[in-house]
């Protein structure tokens, strides 16, 4: 099973990112398929839209790739570890487009049943989104502790 679960998630990053066909996104989600971690405060409930899946990314990072760097795999989940990579010529990402190539590292754990994807979790290096200009003020972080931000951001949507 857990073979068969990895090779899903390779076909999905394969041909739904790095070669645009959309028709493998309605094949491998799940009617009822679930989303965390896209930016949205609560689970996005995903269904089967793909072309709202793929367009925007798509539009934001003409040239978007993502590799896997790593992938394991265990019951009816599977983790990869992967890099996108991008132009950041589009609007959308918070900042206005640069032009610069961009590369942001994420975790994705997705659930699999019956051959589709009912379940995924998403964790992207934001801190690439908002190293957008420089000096980069100490920042209070989320959690109980303080980060301190380098004194001057290089960054891909830095301006320094």
């Amino acid at each position: 099973m857990q073979e068969t679960n990895q090779a899903l998630v390779r076909r999905w990053f394969r041909e739904v990112w790095n070669e645009g066909r959309e028709a493998t996104i309605d094949e491998l989600f799940a009617q009822s398929c679930v989303a965390y971690g896209l930016g949205e405060e609560k689970p996005k409930s995903t269904g089967r839209r793909s072309s709202n899946l793929r367009s925007q990314p798509s539009r934001q990072l003409p040239g978007l790739h993502i590799g896997i760097q790593d992938i394991m795999a265990e019951d009816d989940k599977v983790m990869v570890r992967v890099l996108l990579e991008g132009t950041h010529s589009g609007p959308g990402l918070g900042v206005e487009p640069t032009g610069r190539r961009i590369h942001v590292a994420g975790i994705v754990v997705i659930r699999i049943s019956n051959g589709q994807f009912v379940e995924g979790w998403n964790s992207w290096d934001s801190s690439v989104f908002f190293a957008k200009s420089a000096p980069c003020p100490v920042q209070k972080a989320k959690t109980s502790f303080w980060m301190r931000v380098p004194d001057r951001c290089h960054g891909p949507f830095s301006r320094c």
